[in-house]
């Protein structure tokens, strides 16, 4: 029998911007860290309008994190130190382990309609956060899709 939890608390997403000027709403990332673990942000950004992503993410660093990204409208081009290179559309996935360290860049690439997805980062665990870096881009074609009845 499922068991029913009841929400603790709720928070505002903040209208930001972050890498190249790419414009979101930051649902935590703050304050809230504290009260997520292992979950340390959650951005979502959406825009009909190419001028609000196209900058996209130059190249970073990350190290002792994974990056979880879930793309519902557009593409997105991953590139990184390691020479692995991928592109995700509407329904893919990317997942990216930084581990002891990693340097990337995601583009995303202008086509007709909204830019729209979300990522999740996560803390590694201390005994993983020297891992070797790797990354992973899922097709929605490979993603299990699961119909629930609702009563």
């Amino acid at each position: 029998m499922a068991t029913t939890r009841k929400i603790k608390k709720t928070w505002s997403g903040r209208q930001t911007s972050d890498g190249a000027g790419v414009l979101l709403t930051r649902v935590f990332g703050y304050y809230e860290v504290k009260d997520m673990d292992p979950f340390l942000l959650l951005d979502a950004f959406g825009s009909d309008n190419p001028d609000d992503y196209i900058a996209g993410f130059p190249w970073h660093p990350h190290r002792g994190i994974e990056t979880i990204t879930y793309m519902l409208n557009g593409k997105v081009k991953h590139g990184d130190s390691l020479g692995n290179s991928g592109v995700i559309s509407s329904g893919d996935v990317q997942w990216m382990t930084a581990g002891s360290g990693i340097v990337h860049e995601e583009m995303p690439e202008r086509s007709e309609g909204k830019m729209a997805g979300f990522q999740l980062w996560a803390n590694l665990p201390s005994h993983k956060k020297m891992m070797h870096p790797r990354y992973r881009d899922i097709k929605s074609e490979n993603i299990p899709e699961i119909t629930s009845k609702s009563g």
